[in-house]
């Protein structure tokens, strides 16, 4: 689950992430997607890059 806000500026990030995961998946360069989607922040940027979905693997020790 990605976070909604970015944790050093508090932006909203979390509506980019479906896109940005889909274009990534397709092949697109993430700095391209980053920009398209209007981030410029690299702590923003960062939120989106850095990101590992962990949930799956946690979801059989709840």
């Amino acid at each position: 689950m990605i976070p909604i806000r970015c944790f050093t500026c508090g932006k909203v990030i979390s509506t980019a992430w479906e896109e940005f995961r889909q274009r990534q998946s397709a092949g697109e360069d993430p700095k391209e997607i980053l920009d398209d989607l209007g981030l410029s922040r690299y702590c923003c940027r960062r939120m989106l890059l850095a990101h590992k979905e962990i949930i799956d693997d946690l979801n059989p020790y709840q």
